[in-house]
């Protein structure tokens, strides 16, 4: 028997999942939780064979609910089941080392087919991704920029910005003009929203 915990935000999705799921003979939903802090204690109390995960959820995202299962060694296998295409999404959960990567669009025919797949040992991603995984964008930005489009990121001014990294604002400024023309954008703001949808922050 596979044994499943679900954590799924939204009630009426994570409900449709385990009904479906539990018209599979050799398949468990052993917990359905609605946000990733959740999801961590019952893995820790229980660990089940497959944490099937939602990435954005309250507390606790999918990816790094994925993050903290790797750092503890914990047996069970992670698969994301997302509405989000994003490559840098994509990249952030193979470094977690996840275990599967879904599209919602994909058929629960895939998906119980994928949970199977999974406890076979394969890895899956979802077809309309697997190329991103091959057309990964190198990251142009040294780690200095990335740290100060961090804070960008967050809202905090050029004044903030140097008193946090101990360096004089003239440096920033510096940083924030060589990040712009490397991301081929037009203000710090844009930089730091592009940085963050490739996963480069």
């Amino acid at each position: 028997m596979i044994r499943v915990l679900l954590a799924e935000d939204q009630q009426m999705l994570r409900g449709a999942l385990t009904s479906l799921l539990a018209f599979e003979p050799d398949i468990e939903v052993i917990a359905e939780v609605a946000d990733g802090q959740q999801a961590w204690e019952w893995i820790q109390q229980e660990p089940p064979d497959i944490c099937l995960v939602d990435i954005e959820m309250p507390h606790l995202s999918g990816l790094e609910l994925a993050e903290k299962i790797k750092q503890a060694n914990l047996p069970c296998k992670v698969m994301i089941v997302t509405t989000f295409a994003r490559p840098g999404y994509l990249q952030k959960a193979m470094d977690c080392e996840v275990h599967g990567y879904l599209l919602k669009d994909e058929p629960i025919d895939y998906l119980i087919a994928t949970i199977r797949k999974i406890m076979q040992g394969e890895k899956v991603v979802s077809k309309d991704l697997a190329a991103s995984l091959f057309m990964k964008e190198q990251n142009p930005l040294n780690e200095r920029e990335i740290a100060v489009l961090q804070l960008v990121k967050k809202g905090l001014t050029t004044n903030e910005i140097s008193k946090q990294l101990f360096l004089t604002k003239g440096t920033i400024r510096n940083y924030l003009s060589t990040s712009i023309q490397k991301l081929q954008v037009e203000s710090r703001q844009q930089a730091a929203q592009v940085a963050g949808e490739k996963g480069w922050l």
